[in-house]
């Protein structure tokens, strides 16, 4: 599995190794020595997360605090999404930061995303089956979230405006300067 770190500090992408032949593909997607070796750290994922979404939706911006924190491991089983994530960690060089990467189908690319970061999706197809595992449960009152379209973090979501959907808890969300950290 070839690891590249991004420019937010534990946040990687990663890419499996694909046997392909004639009559298709193999890849190992998750084995938890080689991601924990690959890494530096010792995660448990406690929890497997599946969504399906059209064209333009946006999933975003979302992340728990305290101890109910959740580090993820996310990919794309068809079609493609750009993937967010944003550094939230306060005595980080990066904080407020964010970094993108296009997951798809057929890149097979994996993003990992530590403790301490939001994290969103716009997908670019025409639908995308998204698929995470995390390391801590969902704990709805230490879930938090920030607006897609905040401009001090200025994400560039690659659709046009007219082209994005949000749910309406997700378009209600605070901006970054009034986010819950």
């Amino acid at each position: 599995m070839k690891i590249t770190e991004t420019r937010l500090k534990g946040c990687c992408i990663l890419e499996p190794v694909v046997f392909t032949d004639e009559r298709g593909y193999f890849m190992e997607s998750f084995n938890e020595q080689r991601f924990n070796d690959t890494v530096g750290k010792d995660l448990s994922f406690v929890q497997d997360n599946q969504s399906f979404s059209l064209h333009g939706v946006v999933r975003a911006l979302h992340y728990q605090v305290g101890e109910h924190a959740q580090a993820k491991l996310v990919r794309v089983l068809s079609g493609a999404v750009l993937d967010v994530a944003v550094d939230l960690r306060e005595n980080s060089l990066t904080f407020g930061q964010h970094m993108s990467v296009e997951l798809s189908y057929e890149n097979k690319k994996q993003l990992f995303i530590p403790r301490g970061f939001a994290h969103g999706f716009i997908v670019l197809s025409e639908t995308a089956e998204f698929f995470y595992k995390c390391d801590n449960y969902y704990n709805k009152e230490s879930e938090g979230g920030i607006i897609y379209n905040d401009r001090t973090l200025n994400i560039d979501w690659k659709l046009s405006p007219d082209k994005i959907r949000v749910s309406e808890k997700d378009v209600v969300l605070p901006t970054f300067d009034k986010a819950r950290l």
